[in-house]
């Protein structure tokens, strides 16, 4: 065994002590003053030293001798008496720190002094050592406690705040509707974990989010695996998490899990459940997910939840507005509550009950029901599904006014066999083209037109599982104006851009389906044709650039991601509603002509629109006028709850706004 020798443990021991930061330096600092003060107090006491008087020579000299003083008096000397210790510590110190102490010490021109002077020089130079040492300790301290600060690695010390997990391009939105969300809220906090440096976050959130009102965003880096990372972040004290998928990671759906771990299975996480919404890319991970999280936990599927729009979208133009206004914050939204008054009354009799929100459907033993069968009755621990600007104004009022004569008979349309086209191909288009599949009528047509040699292997699979489509592949360049021409676009009744997100990044994909879009919009104004054109956009800061071009509807995937993403942080149930529009099974979102329900030329209140409807076991909740189509400001021409006493004027090519099952 090696032998340490008592200086190399000496050394070892000192070293440690300087590497253990600002208050070990400064003790340090503060020992090495007190042994200089104790040794030069010592000197100072043994040797007797002390500066000459101040008295000048010329009135000493004056003095009387002791002859001439009275028998009992005493003459006079100039000679101090010796220091004390605690006073030659006292000079000590005070030589130490005040440079301009030793400028007021005495000496005579017999050389009395002198010494005092010396010493008294020797311990100012060591003082401004240490003064100077003390003020590069402080100063280091405090830029590194501040570096330190500025890496966001201080404990976040907020209370019921919402927690975001996670980088991804649609984190801006997020925060921006929950800004909106928390208008009414008391002292709201966002606090933000990613694996980025604190400054380019902040950075990024305010050049991307023009204001968040009230909502203070505190940001943290570190990696949201990390345990260590998450106690910064205080999640025991969250209103709710969001897990965002991270971007740059070849499989983000593992990532996800680790983080959902990492919250569920901490050893100091609380004993309440968490509110978690996570995003998972790819739906074969959600068993492994829900193993995890269990009941705490509500997945988005964001492939799922866009591929399902936009089948939706194509066939109801105007059907994303009505999703983005139901899912931001800026305008009406879902809420659920309790009305002891309408227990015992019918679904179908409770509709008109409101002037100023819309009922539109019921929760049941914790089932949600959306559009349930007219005569299902409310019991008393129903609750209410309602449309509304705020929870407050979901009250019984008005008194329904309904013109009975106004109310068409006309029979609702029959499914008719259809011809579409698919114009572009990601991963989501095997999703849509199945979805398709569960609309259409048997033996419907479907095209799809596609640059990549390899999407034709994955169309030949897709033919062997569907029933109702017929499918043939094209494959050529959709932005190709010759081939566009070449594919006589008026003999299908919708046409479907697809992004090439998953061979070009996010810019380059919008701009090949941006210039598509104007490719299709110049020949149709050329050939005088007239074509209904669903666009997918990734980026929804592309989407004013898309306008001009004129879709008659576009799916922005972050966008509407990110406001589901949103709502469910803010209200749980909301998960089951969303799961329930969107799926082909259940109530959906449909924009039918208003002649299925009003008789033309008359001017009717909405609380006709809404028996009209429920004639048809549907739920009115809206209406779309075709001459607002253009206008973003008034949300393309989309009215959701409309106040209900107010009489309207439809035109023909208006559209009514109901939930139904078909």
């Amino acid at each position: 065994m090696r032998k340490i020798t008592l200086s190399q443990k000496l050394r070892y021991y000192f070293d440690n002590s300087l590497s253990g930061g600002t208050a070990s330096l400064i003790g340090w600092l503060a020992l090495i003053t007190l042994c200089i003060i104790l040794i030069a107090s010592s000197i100072l006491v043994i040797n007797n030293w002390q500066p000459a008087s101040d008295t000048p020579q010329s009135i000493s000299n004056t003095i009387p001798t002791d002859d001439a003083l009275p028998n009992n008096a005493v003459a006079s000397d100039n000679t101090a008496d010796a220091y004390s210790f605690p006073e030659a510590a006292w000079q000590t110190l005070m030589r130490s720190l005040d440079a301009g102490t030793v400028g007021g010490d005495a000496a005579d021109d017999n050389g009395n002094g002198w010494e005092f002077r010396l010493w008294g020089l020797v311990i100012t130079l060591a003082g401004l050592f240490i003064v100077g040492s003390l003020i590069s300790i402080l100063s280091t301290g405090l830029e590194s406690k501040l570096e330190e600060l500025r890496k966001g690695h201080s404990l976040v010390c907020e209370q019921n705040h919402t927690l975001i997990l996670g980088w991804s391009s649609r984190l801006f939105l997020i925060i921006s509707e929950l800004a909106i969300a928390n208008a009414n809220v008391k002292k709201p906090r966002i606090v933000v974990l990613a694996d980025q440096e604190k400054t380019v976050m902040e950075d990024e959130i305010r050049s991307h989010v023009a204001d968040t009102g009230r909502t203070k965003v505190i940001c943290r880096s570190g990696s949201p695996i990390d345990l260590a990372a998450l106690d910064v972040v205080n999640p025991q004290s969250t209103k709710s998490i969001i897990i965002l998928s991270p971007e740059g990671y070849a499989d983000p759906d593992a990532q996800v899990i680790k983080m959902i771990l990492a919250i569920t299975n901490h050893p100091n996480r609380r004993a309440e459940k968490y509110h978690i919404v996570a995003e998972l890319r790819d739906a074969r991970n959600i068993a492994v997910a829900k193993m995890i999280g269990k009941d705490e936990i509500e997945l988005v599927i964001p492939d799922d939840l866009i591929a399902k729009i936009t089948v939706q979208t194509s066939r109801q133009v105007g059907l994303s507005s009505v999703y983005k206004e139901l899912l931001n914050f800026s305008g009406d939204e879902i809420y659920f509550k309790q009305e002891p008054t309408l227990v015992g009354k019918t679904y179908g009799d409770a509709l008109a009950s409101f002037a100023h929100s819309a009922l539109i459907g019921l929760q049941k033993n914790g089932v949600t029901h959306l559009n349930p069968d007219m005569a299902t009755t409310i019991d008393l621990d129903d609750a209410l599904i309602c449309i509304a600007a705020d929870d407050d104004k979901i009250q019984i009022s008005g008194t329904p006014n309904v013109a009975i004569s106004a109310i068409s008979s006309k029979l609702p349309h029959s499914i008719a066999q259809e011809r579409d086209i698919i114009l572009g191909w990601n991963h989501r288009a095997e999703i849509s083209v199945r979805e398709m599949d569960h609309y259409a009528a048997p033996d419907s047509q479907l095209t799809i037109v596609s640059e990549l040699a390899s999407t034709e292997a994955i169309v030949n699979t897709l033919i062997t599982e569907l029933k109702n489509l017929r499918i043939n592949f094209i494959l050529g360049n959709t932005t190709d104006r010759v081939f566009l021409e070449s594919l006589n676009l008026t003999s299908y009744a919708h046409i479907i851009l697809l992004c090439y997100s998953d061979n070009l990044s996010m810019q380059e994909a919008d701009s090949k389906t941006l210039l598509t879009l104007l490719h299709l919009r110049d020949i149709e104004t050329n050939k005088g044709e007239s074509y209904s054109i669903v666009a997918e956009m990734m980026d929804s800061r592309n989407q004013a650039l898309a306008e001009i071009a004129k879709a008659d509807d576009f799916i922005v995937s972050d966008e509407l991601v990110g406001l589901l993403l949103t709502q469910i942080s803010e209200n749980k149930q909301l998960a089951a509603v969303f799961s329930d529009l969107f799926d082909a099974d259940g109530a959906e979102i449909y924009l039918k002509p208003v002649e299925d329900y009003i008789c033309p030329g008359q001017s009717v209140s909405f609380y006709t629109v809404m028996e009209a409807a429920r004639r048809k076991n549907e739920t009115a909740i809206g209406y779309r006028l075709l001459n607002q189509v253009n206008d973003a400001s008034l949300c393309y021409g989309i009215n959701i709850n409309p106040l209900k006493s107010k009489m309207i004027d439809f035109a023909a090519e208006d559209k009514i706004i109901v939930l139904a099952n078909q």
